[in-house]
C-alpha cells in the first residue's frame, strides 16, 4: 500500500508508485480525501493518478476519506489510527508491505499502525526534491515537477482583447515565443476567410467561433509551459455578433451561447489593447469600426465590464505593448522569462 493525499499529484508521487508497483503484485494507491479541505478534488487527484498509470496492470486506486476540517487535525494520532483502520478494512485483505517517504524516517509512525503485520518500506525523499506544499504555493516555479496530466489545471492563462487591428496576433505570437509556451489564435479568422468575407458570415459561423475558441483553449492549455496565451473570447464574439446579425432570435441565440461559456471560463490576466497603432486592412476588417476605433473600442471595454471581466489597457506602439504586457505578468502572475 502507498497512499497520500496528493493534493496535488507531483513527479515524486509517481516516481515511488512505479517503484513500489515494480516490487509488488498488486499495488493499493490509497488517496486521503476531505471535503472541503484540500485544494484540488478528489476526482482531480484520482484521474491524475489513473492516467499517470494506467500503463500498470498490478496498481489499484481507492479514495478514503477523513473528516479533519486541517491539515493540523488530520497530523493526529486519532486520525492517522483512523485512516490505518479504513484502509486494512477497504483492502480487506493483509497488506504485505506499506511504502512512504524517508521523513518519517525513525518516527514509528508507520510501523506503530501497520507492523508487524507489513513491511514498512522508506523511499528518499530527496531523490525527487519536490513537495505538494510548493506546488500549491506556486505551481509554476516547479513546473518541472508537475506532471503531464496536472499542467492544464495548473497553466496560468491570459487573455489579449482589442478592437480590429489593434495587434492582438502579434503580441499573442510574440509572448508565447518569448515564454516559450504555446498559444489560441482567433478562430473567426478561419470561419471568416471560410465564408468569403465578413459580410457573409453567417449564425453557424460565430456558434464556431465560440464553441470552437473554448475546446482550443481547453485543449492547449494540456501542453502549456507554464502559461497560455489566448486571441479573443466569447464576449468579444458576442460583440461582432451584433454588426454580423439583423434577425433578433439568432442574436439572442449567440448572446445565450457567448454568456454560458463566458459563465464557464476563468483568466488570470486579461490585456486589453487600445487603436493607437496604425489600422491594417487585410480583408477582414470592418470598414464601420475602422472609421471611429476609439468609439468600438470602449464599447467592447463596456461589454467586459458589464459582465464583470477585469481588465489592464495596454496602448503606445508595439514595442511598448510587447514590454507592458511582460511588465504586468510578471507583477499579476509572478511568472517572468527566467526558469
Amino acid at each position: 500500500m502507498y497512499g497520500g493525499s496528493f493534493d496535488p499529484l507531483h513527479i515524486g508521487h509517481i516516481h515511488d508508485i512505479i517503484k513500489a508497483a515494480s516490487m509488488c503484485d498488486l499495488l493499493y494507491v490509497m488517496i486521503s480525501w476531505c471535503e472541503g479541505r484540500e485544494s484540488t478534488s478528489k476526482e482531480l487527484r484520482y484521474r491524475w493518478i489513473l492516467n499517470s498509470i494506467d500503463h500498470l496492470p498490478n496498481v489499484r486506486i481507492i479514495m478514503v476519506e477523513d473528516k479533519a476540517v486541517s491539515k493540523e487535525e488530520y497530523n493526529t494520532d486519532y486520525y492517522w489510527e483512523k485512516g490505518a483502520q479504513d484502509i486494512k478494512a477497504v483492502i480487506g485483505q493483509p497488506i504485505d508491505a506499506v511504502f512512504c517517504g524517508d521523513d518519517y524516517l525513525g518516527t514509528g509512525r508507520f510501523e506503530s499502525l501497520y507492523s508487524p503485520e507489513s513491511d514498512v518500506i522508506y523511499f528518499p525523499r530527496k531523490e525527487v526534491p519536490v513537495s505538494s506544499t510548493q506546488i500549491r504555493a506556486w505551481a509554476t516555479e516547479h513546473w518541472d515537477y508537475v506532471p503531464e496530466v496536472c499542467k492544464s489545471y495548473y497553466a496560468r492563462k491570459v487573455l489579449v482583447l482589442g478592437g480590429e487591428s489593434t495587434g492582438k496576433s502579434t503580441l499573442v505570437k510574440n509572448l508565447a515565443l518569448a515564454y516559450n509556451t504555446n498559444y489560441v489564435s482567433e478562430v473567426g479568422r478561419d470561419t471568416c476567410a471560410y465564408a468569403g468575407g465578413e459580410e457573409l458570415m453567417i449564425v453557424d459561423d460565430l456558434y464556431e467561433n465560440l464553441l470552437r475558441q473554448k475546446i482550443n483553449v481547453m485543449d492547449a492549455s494540456r501542453y502549456s509551459n507554464r502559461i497560455l496565451f489566448v486571441d479573443t473570447d466569447a464576449l468579444t464574439t458576442l460583440f461582432y455578433s451584433r454588426f454580423l446579425l439583423t434577425d433578433d432570435t439568432k442574436v439572442s441565440r449567440c448572446t445565450k451561447l457567448a454568456e454560458a461559456i463566458n459563465d464557464i471560463t476563468d483568466w488570470d490576466l486579461v490585456l486589453f489593447l487600445e487603436p493607437t497603432v496604425a489600422l491594417v486592412q487585410d480583408g477582414t476588417r470592418s470598414e464601420i469600426i475602422a472609421d471611429d476605433r476609439e468609439k468600438y473600442s470602449a464599447q467592447i471595454k463596456d461589454l467586459l465590464r458589464r459582465y464583470g471581466l477585469k481588465y489592464h489597457s495596454i496602448g503606445g506602439d508595439y514595442l511598448h505593448r510587447f514590454t507592458e504586457a511582460k511588465k504586468l505578468i510578471r507583477e499579476q502572475l509572478n511568472v517572468s522569462t527566467q526558469w
